[in-house]
């Protein structure tokens, strides 16, 4: 009966392992790029706009209110238009879908945001991830190349860079504007800790896509993400989002925490001061490779002690963070930590110490 059933599943999807969460129950959760502060002076203005919402009724299906307070927010450019999806992941899955077809690919670079092959594999197009340098930078020779041989529909560019933090250089990424054939989606999810933008060039390049979301401000239960680029594009993307993808209570919540931008905007300026120095504190460890970073998140490397037993180790003095469990390549022996605050990063930083003795 089972293999009766399962016969219909497309072969890519059996072979495909599901999006791996961490159990995180009685730890300090530094694994997974979120905020670590809660937003308690807004617990009055949510009550009370929560309590309005007629969640009998169905959402704006365009959530028109809250893409004009987004566009203001993320500094939109006018003459811009933007799509929202429940998170970016939608929004990825949003642009595979309108361009999916035979022999086509979407390309990006390894090692990258998994979700980028991932959705690429769901809908059946080839995936082509480039490498990084050893620097974790763009390699142009090989991104020239690969650009020339696949003629990707869609290029997906990370700034910065997930799991390696690093902002890839601006030229560079113009320079793969000039020479793309289909779209370039500069995802920004890092913005808040970045604060480095193509969202100003989008006038400059009619293939240029901006992407968004309001996940690593503060923001990571409500799942928004935001799209922006052409009008003519977006409209085009905006045909295969389902209808009322933003809930009545995202679609208030969010407004009502953006009108407190500002909150959002101290805590962002919180988490760069602790990114800061954590990332002296891992350099100062002779033991540890630490590798820049311009998001909310540090990658660093075991020079000799196995990556394993070290995060087994902070695992067990109460503090999760993220093993790369990469046996070989370039994230060999690699572990990534969220920066969280201050007291949480001194418990990560005394654990790891401990587990270098």
């Amino acid at each position: 009966m089972t293999d009766k059933v399962l016969k219909w599943i497309r072969p890519e999807i059996r072979e495909l392992s599901a999006y791996h969460v961490a159990d995180a129950s009685g730890l300090t959760k530094l694994d997974a790029m979120e905020n670590p502060y809660t937003l308690d002076e807004l617990t009055g203005h949510w009550s009370e706009v929560l309590a309005s919402a007629e969640v009998n009724r169905y959402p704006d299906p365009s959530a028109a209110q809250l893409r004009k307070k987004l566009a203001q927010v993320m500094s939109v450019p006018e003459g811009a238009a933007t799509v929202l999806g429940n998170g970016s992941d939608e929004l990825i899955q949003m642009l595979a879908m309108v361009v999916s077809g035979k022999d086509r690919c979407i390309l990006s670079f390894d090692p990258g945001f998994v979700m980028y092959r991932m959705i690429a594999e769901f809908v059946g197009m080839q995936y082509v991830g480039v490498p990084l340098d050893e620097g974790f930078n763009l390699d142009m020779t090989a991104t020239r190349a690969a650009i020339k041989q696949h003629q990707p529909a869609i290029i997906f560019i990370a700034y910065p860079n997930n799991p390696t933090g690093n902002l890839f250089s601006e030229s560079d990424i113009e320079e793969i504007l000039n020479i793309a054939p289909g779209l370039v989606v500069v995802d920004e999810a890092y913005h808040p800790f970045a604060q480095s933008s193509f969202m100003p060039k989008l006038a400059d390049y009619e293939q240029l896509l901006v992407m968004r979301t309001v996940s690593k401000m503060g923001l990571a239960g409500l799942r928004l993400g935001m799209l922006a680029g052409s009008p003519v594009l977006i409209q085009q993307i905006d045909k295969v989002r389902l209808p009322y993808n933003i809930n009545v209570l995202t679609q208030q919540a969010a407004f009502t925490a953006l009108d407190h931008v500002a909150v959002l905007d101290e805590q962002a300026a919180l988490i760069r001061a602790e990114r800061e120095s954590m990332l002296l504190a891992l350099a100062a460890m002779p033991a540890v490779q630490v590798f820049p970073s311009r998001a909310n998140f540090i990658l660093f490397r075991l020079v000799k002690q196995d990556a394993a037993e070290v995060f087994d180790s902070i695992r067990n003095d109460g503090v999760l963070i993220k093993n790369m469990n990469a046996q070989a390549g370039p994230l060999k022996n690699c572990l990534r930590v969220t920066v969280g605050k201050s007291e949480e990063n001194t418990a990560f930083l005394t654990a790891l110490k401990k587990a270098l003795v």
